[in-house]
């Protein structure tokens, strides 16, 4: 891990590298994905153009395209009979997992139901002056596409955290899209759990391809009016290029975990956050303490620990690329440093923990205290673990029920009130040179 001292460095020059190295918006390319680029379209490719001719591909040939990117791709032939999943896979997935795996999905799939009930936008009253109404009529979006990633690990989580929100708030049709392992079938833990909370329809497909299939529709895969769900960068760069034939939910580039400490904060636990973030390869994990001591014992139990696990090797090389402890001259300091980093995941383990986060402004999910570690939003809390990244905690906000709901204004006017607001209305759309607006209102007052 890289190890700095705010006053010994530009502070804000190393943040703004530390930043500008996650963009969704780069064109970094590693030297196998420029090998593959070309191999498929006859040169290296960056992201960003090698997610422009997949979409316009899949949008042109449908799902000839689709089965084409699926085996260069993923490496998986699939027919067209193969892409969606059988009733038969799901049952059979069932007997591939243990009753304990099944309670927890359940139990946690409550979890997320109830806190979802809890924040789900209520119908306001209606605004009711003297001769007009105005309200606001909420309903859910009819059909949305949820993507689960695939790669090293199954995320049957992800599974739950993108598709109960949306049955919580009344989407009628939800297919889900999610890569093939290698033998063409899908892992039974994500079957389970998309069995478990409703998915209608489910799809092995993966990457930018799933995403546009999503978006345009194929004779296979309907098309839906809203994408939700975490992916790399290439389904990321797809979601941007769909938006607006489709809704999105947010840009998510690499999962990210900053952690406030200070020298009350055990080492051991601050340790262990850092090592599973890092798991996720990337994993973007970052400690900002004002305690020189405890950055010092949290870099010795890092080391301590790694030893003791399984995917050691991964996380050691996301630590070694990613990792970054940073000691600050004081409290003020380090929450002025979170706040420019904007995470996705912030955990504050500090004396005072109210303190700080009265003065935190910016960041996807806060996890407070020394019991509170980032797995327990992974899997079990309740709000949704689907968590703007790359700094996009600014404006964007975690998946919830409410971004399943569309929002339609009401708006209804007398003959009086339309002429207590004539002039005003009159003189706007004059001024704009739009005489047949003005037009509308002066020919009911005649």
């Amino acid at each position: 891990m890289r190890y700095l001292r705010s006053w010994e460095c530009d502070i804000k020059e190393e943040l703004k590298w530390f930043k500008d190295s996650f963009s969704i918006f780069g064109n970094i390319s590693t030297t196998q994905s420029a090998k593959k680029t070309k191999d498929i379209f006859g040169e290296a490719l960056s992201p960003k153009e090698c997610v422009s001719r997949i979409v316009s591909d899949i949008k042109e040939k449908g799902d000839d395209a689709l089965l084409f990117y699926t085996e260069k791709l993923d490496g998986v032939p699939l027919s067209p009979e193969d892409i969606r999943v059988k009733e038969s896979e799901i049952e059979e997935a069932y007997n591939n997992v243990t009753s304990a795996f099944i309670n927890a999905i359940r139990k946690a799939r409550e979890n997320i139901r109830r806190f979802q009930k809890h924040i789900y936008q209520e119908e306001i009253t209606c605004l009711e002056l003297e001769d007009l109404s105005l309200g606001v009529r909420y309903g859910a979006i009819e059909k949305v596409g949820i993507y689960i990633p695939g790669g090293t690990a199954s995320y049957p989580s992800t599974v739950l955290m993108n598709a109960v929100p949306a049955k919580v708030a009344g989407v009628k049709k939800i297919e889900m899209v999610t890569p093939p392992r290698k033998d063409g079938t899908v892992s039974p833990e994500r079957l389970v759990a998309a069995n478990e909370v409703g998915v209608d329809e489910i799809y092995k497909i993966g990457g930018a391809h799933a995403i546009a299939a999503l978006a345009f529709g194929t004779k296979t895969i309907p098309k839906v009016d809203k994408i939700v769900g975490p992916g790399n960068i290439f389904v990321t760069l797809a979601k941007r290029e769909v938006f607006g034939y489709v809704g999105i939910d947010i840009l998510a580039g690499p999962s990210e975990v900053l952690i406030i400490a200070d020298d009350t904060a055990n080492p051991e636990y601050v340790a262990s956050d850092l090592l599973s973030q890092a798991e996720h390869n990337p994993g973007l994990p970052v400690l900002v303490t004002t305690s020189e001591g405890l950055a010092s014992k949290v870099k010795r139990e890092v080391s301590k620990q790694l030893d003791t696990l399984s995917k050691r090797d991964l996380i050691k090389e996301s630590l070694d690329r990613y990792g970054l402890i940073i000691v600050a001259k004081d409290i003020s300091e380090v929450v002025d440093i979170s706040n420019e980093l904007a995470p996705e995941h912030l955990q504050i383990m500090v004396k005072n923990p109210e303190a700080v986060l009265n003065d935190i402004k910016n960041a996807g999910a806060i996890f407070i205290g020394e019991f509170s570690p980032v797995a327990v939003g992974d899997y079990i809390a309740g709000p949704s673990h689907v968590l703007p990244t790359g700094g996009t905690a600014r404006f964007f906000s975690g998946l919830s029920v409410n971004d399943f709901l569309k929002k339609t204004s009401i708006i209804s006017y007398n003959k009086k009130a339309l002429k207590g607001a004539a002039n005003e209305i009159i003189t706007i759309a004059e001024s704009e040179g739009l005489d047949a607006h003005a037009q509308s209102v002066k020919i009911r007052l005649k």
